[in-house]
C-alpha cells in the first residue's frame, strides 16, 4: 500500500497553477485548470485529479495541445452556439461553453452549445456544477479516444465517453450525475496501473483480448461497456452527439491522450442548459425538488444500507471532508509531481503524514 500525505487544496492549487504558467499557459487559464483537477480531488475523483498533471504538461511540451487557445464562440441558430476551442486545453473550451449554454438558455429557455477542436475536459461533474451554480439543469456529453468496443466487436472503437447532468436542488443537495460507458472509469484504471494495484474482474481486456486483473495490461487493453449492449449503445450516442454532430474527430479518429502523440486530439463535447422554471415558478420548483429528496430519505433501505442519498451527495461530502483534512495523495503521485515540478522550476509542498496537525 502506498504512503500517502496530506495536502489542504490551496497549496495544490497554487502549485499547479505555477506549472501551467510554465507551459505558456495564461495565469488565468492556468488557474482554472488547476482549480478544476483539486476540484476532482476534494471529490474523491482521484483519477481526474492532480495525478493529471504530468500527462497534460506532456502534451503541452510536445504542441499537442495549444497553451494560448483563442477560442471562439459563433451563434448558429436562436438557442444555439458552436465552440471553437482552437486545440487548447478542453476545461477552457468547456467552461466558455457552459457560460454560452445558460446565457442562451436564460433568454429561450433552453441553450445548446457544441465543441470541437478541444481535448480532454476532466471530470464532466465541473460543467454540471457550473450550471447548477448559476440556477440552470444541464446535460453534458462528450466523446473520447477507443477504449470501448462496439458490441459484438473486440477491438476499441468508442471512447469511454462518458454523460454528466445536474439539476439545481432547493435547501437540499443538487443532483449531479458523471458517468462513463464503461463499467469503471478508465482514468480509475490508470490511477490503479500508477498504484500497482490490481482491478476486480470483468471491467477489461488485455490487448489480446483476454479477460484481465493486472491494470496496465487492461489501461493498454479494452475497457468492457455498463451493462453490456446497453452501454454499448450508449457510447455510440455520445460519440454521434459529441464527434459527428459538432464537427469533431468521431468513430476511432479521436487521439488517445496516452499513447498518441501524432497530433491534436479534435475531441468533442456538447452542453445543453435549461431553465428550471419553464413550466412553473422558480419557488415551486426548489419545493419540488426538497420533496423529491425527502422522499428518497424516507425509502426502505436494503440490508447493510444506512442511507440513500441523492446522485453526487457523497462526492459533496467528500468535498466537505477534504476541504478541512486535507487531499490524500499517494508517494507514488507525489514523486510524479515533484519531478514534474523540478523540471519546470516549482517546488511540490511539502504536506503532511497522517495525524500530523494541520
Amino acid at each position: 500500500m502506498s504512503t500517502v500525505k496530506y495536502f489542504q487544496a490551496d497549496e495544490l492549487i497554487a502549485f499547479a497553477t505555477k506549472v501551467f504558467v510554465g507551459t505558456g499557459m495564461s495565469d488565468a487559464d492556468a488557474a482554472v485548470i488547476a482549480r478544476d483537477l483539486v476540484k476532482a480531488n476534494l471529490r474523491g475523483i482521484d483519477s481526474h485529479g492532480v495525478s493529471r498533471i504530468p500527462m497534460y504538461v506532456e502534451r503541452l511540451q510536445r504542441g499537442l495541445v495549444n497553451p494560448r487557445p483563442e477560442v471562439t464562440v459563433e451563434k448558429v441558430a436562436g438557442a444555439v452556439s458552436i465552440v471553437d476551442g482552437n486545440n487548447g486545453m478542453g476545461f477552457i473550451a468547456s467552461h466558455k461553453a457552459m457560460a454560452e449554454a445558460v446565457s442562451l438558455a436564460s433568454r429561450n429557455g433552453i441553450g445548446l452549445v457544441g465543441v470541437h477542436r478541444s481535448t480532454h475536459f476532466g471530470m464532466g461533474a465541473l460543467y454540471a456544477l457550473q450550471a447548477i451554480e448559476a440556477g440552470y439543469i444541464s446535460m453534458i456529453f462528450t466523446n473520447s479516444s477507443p477504449a470501448v468496443p462496439m458490441w459484438g466487436g473486440r477491438t476499441t472503437f468508442l471512447g469511454a465517453s462518458p454523460i454528466a447532468a445536474g439539476i439545481p436542488g432547493g435547501k437540499y443537495a443538487p443532483y449531479v450525475m458523471d458517468m462513463a460507458m464503461t463499467v469503471i472509469a478508465r482514468g480509475k484504471i490508470r490511477l490503479a496501473a500508477m498504484k500497482g494495484e490490481a482491478i476486480a474482474e470483468g471491467l477489461a481486456l488485455d490487448v489480446h483480448g483476454n479477460p484481465t486483473t493486472d491494470a496496465a495490461k487492461a489501461f493498454e487493453g479494452v475497457c468492457l461497456p455498463f451493462g453490456g449492449v446497453k452501454g454499448s449503445v450508449l457510447a455510440t450516442l455520445m460519440d454521434l452527439m459529441s464527434g459527428v454532430l459538432t464537427g469533431a474527430n468521431f468513430g476511432g479518429d479521436v487521439r488517445s491522450l496516452y499513447f498518441d502523440h501524432s497530433e491534436p486530439q479534435n475531441v468533442g463535447h456538447l452542453f445543453f442548459a435549461i431553465k428550471p422554471d419553464l413550466f412553473m415558478s422558480p419557488e415551486n420548483f426548489e419545493a419540488r425538488m426538497d420533496e423529491f429528496y425527502e422522499r428518497i430519505k424516507k425509502l426502505p433501505r436494503a440490508a447493510g444500507v444506512d442511507e440513500i442519498m441523492m446522485p453526487g451527495e457523497p462526492e459533496q461530502r467528500r468535498e466537505e471532508e477534504r476541504s478541512k483534512t486535507g487531499v490524500p495523495i499517494t508517494a507514488n503521485v507525489i514523486a510524479d509531481l515533484t519531478r514534474e515540478g523540478e523540471r519546470i522550476g516549482v517546488a511540490f509542498p511539502r504536506g503532511r503524514s497522517e495525524g500530523e496537525a494541520a
